[in-house]
Order: C-alpha cells, then sequence, then structure tokens
C-alpha cells in the first residue's frame, strides 16, 4: 500500500481520504480519536498515522471482494472500528450506509430494509456485535442472505478471493460527485430514505461548519451522538478530522444513563466544540438541579454548544445557561442551528460571539402565518410565544421562504417552506428518481433562474437575514384554519406535570371519520401514573388550553420508553399516529377521552 492519496483538483476541497492522509504524513502522532469507557475514561485512542493504515488496510480489503462503486451496510457501536471502517469504504470508493445496532427485532427489521434498499448484502461489523446478532436473532429472516463481516473474517475472505490483492492496493483517485455515504433518514417523518451525500457535499459542509464554528489550535470535540447518525458523525468524526483537533468520544448509552457525564468530560479535557438536541440541554439542567454533577465542573473552555435537530426551546436555553453559569458557561457559547440530511447536515448556525435571538411573537399571527412581535410582558398566557434564531447561511449556501402551494417567495416575517441552495444539497434520494427531482431541484414560481432548491418540508421565517424554524409542513395542526405547531402542544403538556420528563409526548391529528380530533400521546414514569393518571390527564389538558386555546380530544398515557424515537433520540410523531391508530396503545378512535396506560417495551 502506498504512502499518499491522489490530491484534489486545484482549487477543490479535499477528500476526506485526502484529508486523513495529510494528517498522517504531517501530524503522523497527535491525537485523532479518543474513545471514553462509560464517558469517563480513557479506553483506547487513534493518532492519524494509525487511523490512516487501519483506513487503508479496509479500503485494500474491500476492493480485493470487488466491492469498489458498491454499497456496504456499516454496523458499529461507537468505537474505532465506525471510523476506520468508514474512512476505509471511503479510500476504496465504497458506498457505506450507517445503521444503528438493532437491540431489538424491530431494529433488525430496519437494517434489513436499508441494506435491501441500499443493494446489498455485504455488512461490516464488530466480532461482539455480529455474535449478539447471531446468537439473539439467528432465526429469524432479516439476517438470511447478509454476510456479516468482523474485521478478523474480512482480512480472510480477502485473501481467500484474490491472494496478495491486498498488498498491492494503492489508493485511487476520488471525484468530488462521487458518492461518498448512504445517509437513511432517521424517520422522523416517513420512511427511512437513502440521501446521496458526495465527497463534495462532505467538503462543502464541514468547511462552511469550521468557518462558522472556528476550530482553532486548541479546539476539542466531545461528542455522545451516535456516530451513524448525520449530526453525531459530522460533528464528533468529520469536523475534527478536517480541523485537525482530537475528538473524545463516549457512547450515547452512557451519556443517556447519566447525562452528567457529558458536562464532566468537556471540563475534564477542555472540550471547547460540543453539539446535542435541545432535549440534552434540558436533561443537564435537571442533573445540575438535581445535584448529580461533581464538584469543581469548569465549562469555561466550551465556545460551541451547538443546538439542533429538533425545535430549540427557549425554556431550555434559558434554564441551561443559568444553571451552568457558575461552572464558567458563557451565554454567547449556545448556538442554535438548522440542518438535515438532505442538505448534508448544518444549512444555518448562530455565531459563536453572540447570545441567541429570541424573539416574542403573537401566538395568533403566528398561527396565521405571520411573525408579529409583541412586548415580552405577555408570556406565560399563551397569547405570546417565544421564536429562537437559528441563525444565517455561511459560504455558498444560500436559503429563502417559499409558499409551499405557489411556490412564490415570501417576504421576511411570513412563515413559509425553507428552501435551502448551495455546495452542501445532497445528490438525492438513492433510488428514488422521481422523489429526488421533486425535492432536491426544485424551482420558484415567482424567478427566471437555473439554479435549483432543496424543499425540506420545515416551516419557518426569516427575520433580519436570520431563520427561525416553527416546525413541520406535515405535522401541522390545523384548527378553524389556524395553523397549531405540535412541538408547541407537546411543551405545553410536558410543563403539565414536574413528574414529567422532556421529550416525552408526541401531539397529531387523527380522524374519527366524522372529524380531526387532536391526539396526545405522553410518557410518565410509573410513579407518576400510580399518583393518578386521571388527574394528570386532567392537568395535562388543562396546560394545553391555556397555553395554547386548544382542546384536546383525548390524552394517551404510557409508561416512560413506549414512544418510537429516532437514532438522535427525536419523539418520531408520524410513527406514533401510525401505532395508536393500529391500536397498539389501546383501541383507537372513540370519541370520549379517556385514560390508558401501556407497559414500556
Amino acid at each position: 500500500m502506498t504512502d499518499s492519496v491522489p490530491g484534489a483538483a486545484p482549487g477543490a476541497l479535499p477528500s476526506l481520504p485526502e484529508v486523513l492522509a495529510r494528517r498522517s504524513a504531517e501530524q503522523p502522532d497527535e491525537l485523532a480519536y479518543v474513545f471514553l469507557r462509560n464517558g469517563e475514561e480513557i479506553a483506547e485512542t487513534l493518532t492519524y498515522r494509525q487511523l490512516d493504515v487501519r483506513a487503508r488496510q479496509v479500503a485494500a480489503r474491500l476492493a480485493a471482494l470487488g466491492l469498489g462503486g458498491r454499497s456496504v451496510v456499516l454496523l458499529h457501536p461507537s468505537e474505532p472500528g465506525f471510523v476506520s471502517d468508514l474512512l476505509g469504504c471511503m479510500y476504496a470508493g465504497v458506498v457505506a450506509a450507517p445503521v444503528q445496532v438493532p437491540s431489538r427485532a424491530r431494529g433488525l427489521e430496519r437494517l434489513r430494509r436499508i441494506a435491501d434498499d441500499a443493494g446489498t448484502t455485504v455488512v461490516l461489523t464488530t466480532a461482539e456485535v455480529k455474535r449478539d446478532l447471531e446468537d439473539r436473532f439467528g432465526t429469524l429472516p432479516h439476517l438470511t442472505g447478509l454476510t456479516l463481516h468482523d474485521p478478523a473474517s474480512l482480512a480472510a475472505e480477502a485473501e481467500r478471493t484474490a491472494p496478495g490483492a491486498v498488498a498491492a492496493w494503492q489508493p485511487r483517485p476520488i471525484g468530488a460527485q462521487e458518492p461518498a455515504l448512504l445517509q437513511y433518514t432517521s424517520g422522523s417523518t416517513g420512511t427511512p430514505k437513502g440521501v446521496r451525500v458526495t465527497h463534495a457535499n462532505f467538503g462543502g459542509n464541514v468547511d462552511e461548519t469550521d468557518r462558522l464554528w472556528p476550530c482553532r489550535g486548541d479546539a476539542r470535540v466531545v461528542n455522545w451522538l451516535p456516530l451513524f447518525h448525520d449530526m453525531g458523525m459530522l460533528f464528533g468524526v468529520v469536523l475534527p478530522l478536517w480541523a485537525g483537533i482530537p475528538s473524545y468520544l463516549m457512547t450515547p448509552d452512557a451519556f443517556i444513563r447519566r447525562p452528567a457525564r457529558w458536562l464532566e468530560a468537556i471540563s475534564r479535557f477542555r472540550g471547547t466544540h460540543a453539539a446535542a438536541p435541545s432535549f440534552a440541554y434540558e436533561l443537564c439542567a435537571r442533573a445540575v438541579a438535581e445535584g448529580e454533577l461533581a464538584p469543581g465542573l469548569d465549562l469555561s473552555s466550551w465556545r460551541v454548544a451547538a443546538n439542533g435537530a429538533e425545535p430549540v426551546r427557549w425554556q431550555t436555553l434559558k434554564s441551561f445557561t443559568e444553571a451552568l453559569a457558575p461552572a464558567g458557561f458563557r451565554p454567547e457559547a449556545m448556538c442554535p442551528g438548522y440542518g438535515l440530511a438532505e442538505n448534508t447536515l448544518k444549512a444555518t448556525g448562530s455565531p459563536e460571539d453572540r447570545v441567541p435571538t429570541v424573539l416574542w411573537l403573537s401566538a395568533e399571527e403566528l398561527r396565521a402565518g405571520r411573525a408579529v412581535e409583541v412586548p415580552e410582558a405577555g408570556a406565560g398566557t399563551g397569547a405570546v410565544v417565544p421564536s429562537i434564531g437559528c441563525g444565517g447561511v455561511v459560504g455558498d449556501t444560500l436559503l429563502r421562504i417559499v409558499d409551499p402551494e405557489t411556490r412564490a417567495t415570501r417576504p421576511d416575517g411570513e412563515v413559509g417552506e425553507i428552501w435551502v441552495s448551495g455546495p452542501c444539497v445532497a445528490a438525492g434520494y438513492h433510488g428514488r428518481a422521481e422523489e429526488s427531482e421533486r425535492t432536491f431541484r426544485a424551482r420558484r414560481a415567482d424567478r427566471a433562474e437555473r439554479r435549483t432548491w432543496l424543499r425540506t418540508g420545515d416551516l419557518g421565517f426569516r427575520h433580519r437575514d436570520e431563520l427561525f424554524v416553527t416546525g413541520r409542513i406535515k405535522d401541522v395542526v390545523i384548527r378553524q384554519g389556524r395553523n397549531f405547531y405540535p412541538q408547541d402542544i407537546e411543551l405545553s403538556a410536558e410543563n403539565a406535570d414536574p413528574g414529567l420528563h422532556p421529550n416525552c409526548a408526541a401531539a397529531f391529528s387523527a380522524d374519527d371519520g366524522s372529524r380531526e380530533r387532536l391526539v396526545l400521546v405522553v410518557e410518565a414514569d410509573g410513579r407518576t401514573l400510580r399518583a393518578g393518571g386521571e388527574q394528570l390527564r386532567e392537568r395535562i389538558r388543562r396546560a394545553v388550553h391555556d397555553s395554547q386555546r386548544l382542546e384536546a380530544d383525548e390524552i394517551v398515557l404510557v409508561r416512560r420508553g413506549s414512544l418510537p424515537r429516532t437514532s438522535s433520540g427525536k419523539v418520531q410523531r408520524r410513527e406514533t399516529r401510525r401505532r395508536y391508530l393500529d391500536g397498539e396503545f389501546g383501541a383507537a378512535g372513540a370519541a370520549a377521552p379517556r385514560e390508558r396506560v401501556e407497559a414500556g417495551r
């Protein structure tokens, strides 16, 4: 295997393998990734040279098996093998499709659907995951026909298939428009689809991210997000490699079991950049309130606390900032952003040197599609709602607000669909030509332009060149011609009782044959339910009415862990609705509200 990879074309951004090759040559012994056991102790480290050697070994073995130009599934927990396999695939021209390691049969079904959609039977994984899947699910048809390769079996199969080919392998030129990844959408809004992310998309997105939130010489990333998820991969793996800074990685389970570990790791390793959805910051604020943090916490090094992947909530920003201020956390470090897999990840972001923008808006006007500022004094009455700015675009990315029906551009202050254009917009959905054309190559009706746009399906408005996200088109609840955003209804429900946790509710409409009804499915722990489910349901109904001026037709109570979630922890509203209609939470569709309690799965 040679020690170099062909360089990028003049003026083009380098591919990730090209970046790794350069780091390996220029910074061979510097730390690239640090893997934390239980989110606390250093379990393993990788230097740039060690990672480059491992990635090239993987690439040579994949090439020996004739997999160049084809797809494979990556099935790894957050451990070193994910990083080396991902970069090895890119070196070899193999398109990786990262998938969450399944813990239940439903997850195994998703794995098989993704493998079939990607057109592959090859799965790269670890010996432990391979053994566990075969022991637990070996009799199920979903594994039939799949070849699960751990590092040892991949090496043996490559040598058996093409003796000597691994030693003779050389890196190939990497085209900017070649697919680098199939990023399957998390499924929070529908059936998972494979987004074809090119090497140019990766380069464009990480370059813009580094310009927005600069990774200076002393920068360090601390990440708990799952690496197979776009936010975890870009922030935990790609950005650090691109910027040449170390990344400290813990497992999602370590964070969920004890959120304070994330903060303590930032303090211990002097983290400067970390990202998470809004609910993670809320869990951390609760950990502070409950006295779970170790003494001596110092967050003064934290410069960028990126907040995205779900609606950013004002109360969460406030409670987190106030709770962690004694530990040195600065309000300016909180950086709300907006992104999606179809744009590789980041689309907009708030700069690190500015307190997040909050607008206090008339709830009534917002339901009519207009962002009208009013005095904050009305907050808490339901007539005034906060809206958090997600910053603006950087680099060559453009963003417009467009009427989703007429495709005419909306002026600032009017709600419409968010359209994005630029180098980060992915090539389309794998194997879905018509849907790709509709979604990735839209044109505005009121402009004569050659430029095409990505239709995000999200709603928002612009104010002074900053984006404010209000919800998703397909999730909006419409009552008497007014739009109600489900995340606002869910927040009202969550605030109804101190025993309810963040991110514990799903609000949606369901047709009972005569009218559309508003249904809320709410998780609660066993102690809260035993204290009185009927009373809890009434408190939720009253809270929704008082804050939203909206009547909930049915409130379904389930135990914690019952709601379907994406890999980043977001509640899947449409999947919750499907399960409700299928009777998985009990007999759906009755007009009279009533309490239901389902055992957790």
